[in-house]
């Protein structure tokens, strides 16, 4: 087995400053509202002075205009999660750590290829989603877990060479207990090797076995204890704004953000989306846009695309303090078949993204999509609505399709396909006897015309192809 492990030390400021586009000088701080530390800063802060550990009181006398978020669990969860999710798409086995995901990837070199091109892959994904991270691989989760935080890209494929990467861990880096690294200290121990050469029952006798089963779970002489991790069937995300916007132009960022982790999540899940809802939280009260598309969709820009175009329409009643994405239901998701060698024009918008901004600047009803009927009858075979559950009707049929049928003038037309015969309407009284074809006109216009069975010549045009 080999285990790959993502250590993601700056989880909690990566997931503040994703969120923002120049946040400037920027901290996170925790602890009582008379008392808060700074547990974390980004480069602008560091640079004016600010330093973790340090009071809030002193920090304003250093710097006198900074961005103050405090620490929240739950944006931390929610970013800790996003990694899983990205990760599952590598591996069914995902688990979470402190601060760490960790995936065995083993099962999946024929998929994706051996463990560095996985870690590879892995990498981009979480570097495009505004994350720092250390990297590791083992063959066994904890052991990967503990060299990533004492070397970024330690690499052990077999157990013996992680044994004698393990050996070599100081014991203030080999995530010991307090209690168990202070008394081994005394004792004159300084490497993870030295505890692990002495005898097991001292060890247990002086230390207790909670030693002896971090080392059992480091070797993998003892199972690692670890809970799978498996997508939600939701996505529910949340970015809190660092100052009250009144104007939806400046919430353009985070939404982006919120339809781009949707995105990769759909993607985990080789799923769709075609309703989910954008909420603009006051400071009493929130605004909700639903957002609908005709079609379940996935890629980052259409919903992007689709949810911006809904909130251009909004007038907020209070400034936005949070903005969240909910989508409860997550539709299977068909991707458009293209040709191998399909080349689109520079410049062009995909269809489905044209379609859906359209809807938005529009309105709902402005854009429709045509449903065939199981009436055959041409005038009855295609009616109009929002959703994309009609049937496809595979026969040719006219873009065009005239109110009602009129006589084909000028020079007889060029016959490309036909006939095809339509005899229908028995039930209603409306019967329809017809050999269609389809032709070309002295004018090069590719048309829809019919005639009467057995009187070939006395065209009728019926509709006009594109």
């Amino acid at each position: 087995m080999l285990w790959v492990c993502l250590l993601l030390p700056h989880l909690a400021l990566d997931g503040v400053l994703r969120q923002h586009a120049d946040p400037g000088p920027l901290v996170l701080v925790d602890g009582p509202p008379h008392a808060r530390v700074l547990v974390a800063v980004n480069d602008a802060a560091h640079a004016a002075g600010l330093r973790v550990g340090q009071r809030l009181a002193a920090a304003e006398t250093v710097l006198a205009r900074f961005a103050c978020v405090p620490v929240d669990a739950r944006d931390i969860d929610r970013h800790h999660a996003l990694i899983a999710a990205v990760a599952y798409r590598y591996s069914a086995e995902v688990s979470l750590l402190p601060e760490a995901v960790v995936l065995e990837v083993s099962r999946s070199r024929s998929l994706f290829g051996e463990g560095p091109e996985i870690a590879r892959r892995l990498q981009a994904e979480v570097e495009a989603l505004g994350f720092r991270h250390r990297i590791a691989a083992a063959p066994t989760p904890h052991a990967a877990w503990l060299l990533a935080g004492v070397k970024d890209g330690a690499w052990a494929d077999t157990p013996r060479e992680a044994q004698s990467q393990l050996d070599r861990v100081p014991l203030s880096h080999a995530r010991l207990a307090e209690a168990d690294a202070t008394m081994l200290a005394r004792m004159g121990m300084r490497t993870l090797g030295q505890v692990r050469r002495l005898p097991r029952a001292g060890l247990q006798r002086r230390l207790g076995r909670g030693l002896l089963d971090h080392l059992d779970r480091l070797s993998g002489a003892a199972p690692a204890g670890l809970s799978l991790y498996r997508p939600p069937d939701r996505v529910d995300g949340r970015v809190d704004l660092a100052f009250e916007v009144e104007n939806t132009a400046a919430l353009v960022f985070p939404l982006r953000r919120l339809t781009g982790d949707l995105a990769a999540f759909l993607a985990i899940r080789d799923g769709g989306v075609q309703r989910f809802v954008v909420t603009l939280e006051h400071r009493e009260g929130a605004t909700s846009v639903p957002v609908g598309l005709l079609a379940p969709e996935r890629e980052a820009e259409v919903l992007f695309d689709a949810a911006r175009g809904r909130m251009a329409n909004v007038i907020l009643p209070a400034p936005v303090v949070a903005i969240g994405l909910q989508a409860d239901h997550l539709p299977p998701f068909e991707p458009e078949g293209r040709d191998l060698f399909d080349a689109r024009p520079i410049g062009a918008v995909p269809f489905a993204q044209l379609r859906e901004r359209l809807r938005a600047r529009l309105g709902e009803d402005a854009v429709v999509q045509l449903r065939s009927t199981t009436d055959p009858r041409p005038e009855r075979s295609q009616d109009q609505g929002a959703g994309g559950e009609g049937r496809i009707e595979q026969l040719p049929r006219p873009t065009w399709l005239l109110p009602r049928p009129m006589p084909l003038r000028g020079p007889a037309p060029a016959i490309l396909a036909g006939p095809e015969r339509i005899e229908t309407g028995w039930w209603d009284g409306e019967v329809v006897r017809r050999d269609y074809y389809i032709v070309r006109t002295s004018q090069g216009q590719r048309a829809w015309v019919f005639c009467p069975p057995g009187e070939p010549g006395r065209w009728m045009l019926h509709g006009w192809f594109a």
